[in-house]
């Protein structure tokens, strides 16, 4: 198991950004979290197999359609620091 944080900015908020990664994360096996920040950004914790984080990873750059990314920045976490199992869509903050 891997886990990453991504901090995503750009047009990603008011464009479905957080339940389509919600639901990308959830069909690639991941567990985790996405939120939105009162600054605009969008913000996530992924684990799971190393291959589909880094489809994640991928899929976070491009967004649902009506998303503009203009940057993820990807930090390794402690995989241990995240639940087993299911995907949130937290509160923004």
């Amino acid at each position: 198991m891997t886990a990453r944080h991504l901090r995503i900015s750009g047009l990603v908020q008011g464009v479905g950004y957080r339940a389509s990664f919600a639901m990308q994360a959830r069909e690639l096996g991941l567990s985790g979290w996405v939120r939105n920040r009162v600054d605009g950004s969008v913000e996530a914790a992924v684990r799971g197999a190393p291959e589909a984080v880094e489809q994640m990873v991928a899929w976070s750059r491009r967004g649902p359609p009506g998303a503009r990314v203009s940057d993820v920045v990807i930090t390794s976490i402690d995989d241990a620091a995240l639940p087993g199992d299911g995907f949130e869509v937290l509160a923004t903050q």
